[in-house]
């Protein structure tokens, strides 16, 4: 007789081909990979293991993450860790900036862990991360990639008021999912937030759906026509790929050929600029995205 935990437990599915990283190569990566162990300046890129990292290093383009390494949050499919935040780090701003400084860096993507923890939802930190990049180094254009802050629109506000080139905010799933995916968040709450970005002077407004955790196509085609509506400008789609055996696992790996679908089909959406394919993430092409 088999063993029970072969009829209980979930079939993991084998990654298939076109999910293999090939290794970052080029000068251009090779010296920005000097300047960061030299340093020992912190971006998401490398210690998120990005399988596009090799590329965007090669465009000028990378991504830091603010606010520390603890979320409030316990989204099924992220792989930072979930707990008490330290206590803000006041210098962060101008460490963030002289790293872009130092990496040559053209186009920034900022992101952050949610600071529920926090009156202002970590906006203070976000808003003078975004003055001292400018200060600092103020060829560099920018991309936020914020959290929901609840939707609270006086958060929302200092973000608009200091009109980055691209503000994102990932809806991650289709509408079913959403409370199994990303848990304390909403799918309508993540609509309202680009909708009020763009309705109050954001020029750019982004948004990436990650694939793989069980939708289906008709919910992917509604995620994309909801995102459309609220006059979004960019998308991304992905592959999930689970962070580790306590995160949500992969349902499927979406080929190519589907990836390609999704594409035509937000394409003919009108959306500015599509990026859709296994490997894409959200700041995948992003130095292209302000044009």
């Amino acid at each position: 007789m088999s063993d029970i935990t072969d009829v209980i437990e979930p079939k993991i599915a084998k990654k298939p081909k076109w999910i293999r990283v090939k290794l970052p190569t080029g000068k251009k990566y090779t010296e920005l990979r000097s300047l960061v162990d030299k340093y020992k300046l912190n971006t998401i890129c490398s210690s998120g293991s990005c399988p596009n990292m090799g590329e965007c290093w090669g465009e000028g383009t990378a991504t830091f993450m603010i606010l520390g390494n603890i979320c409030t949050r316990s989204c099924g499919f992220c792989g930072v860790k979930t707990g008490r935040p330290e206590t803000i780090d006041w210098e962060e701003p101008e460490k963030v900036a002289n790293s872009i400084k130092i990496m040559n860096i053209q186009h920034a993507v900022l992101t952050s862990v949610d600071r529920d923890d926090l009156k202002d939802m970590g906006t203070l930190i976000w808003t003078e991360t975004v003055k001292s990049i400018r200060r600092i180094s103020p060829g560099t254009t920018l991309e936020t990639l914020i959290p929901d802050f609840q939707g609270i629109e006086k958060h929302l506000d200092k973000i608009i008021d200091v009109n980055p080139e691209v503000v994102s905010h990932n809806m991650e799933t289709v509408r079913r999912l959403t409370r199994e995916v990303r848990i304390q968040a909403k799918y309508d709450r993540s609509l309202n937030v680009l909708k009020y970005l763009k309705d109050n002077g954001i020029k750019r407004t982004k948004s990436g759906i990650m694939l793989g955790l069980g939708e289906m196509e008709n919910e992917v085609y509604e995620t994309l026509n909801d995102l459309s509506i609220n006059n979004v400008d960019i998308v991304t789609l992905g592959q999930y790929l689970q962070p580790s055996k306590k995160h949500l696992p992969v349902k499927e790996f979406i080929s190519p050929d589907q990836f390609k679908k999704y594409e035509l089909f937000a394409k003919g959406l009108g959306f500015r600029h599509v990026e859709s394919g296994p490997l894409v993430r959200s700041s995948y092409k992003a130095k292209k995205h302000i044009s």
